[in-house]
């Protein structure tokens, strides 16, 4: 887990830029992060397995609890 604080941006209006990634045998299993791929505005997603979906945040500590949550029902065989 990677969590800075940054400068308000249109790309960061939260002052926060994350990544929190599950990764086994050298692929990422689960991962969340804000990262706009150069376009200069918001982008909070997450990825589940080969599949990337929109993320609703709401804010750092709900990111790391549907984080964590995720990483249990992997390891629960529900993912």
């Amino acid at each position: 887990m990677n969590i800075w604080a940054v400068p308000i941006t249109p790309a960061y209006p939260e002052g926060e830029v994350y990544s929190l990634v599950y990764v086994s045998e050298g692929k990422r299993i689960i991962g969340y992060d804000n990262e706009h791929h150069g376009t200069g505005k918001s982008n909070h997603h997450k990825h589940l397995r080969n599949k990337i979906m929109p993320y609703p945040y709401k804010d750092m500590w709900a990111v790391i609890s549907d984080f964590m949550d995720d990483v249990e029902k992997l390891r629960k065989g529900e993912l």
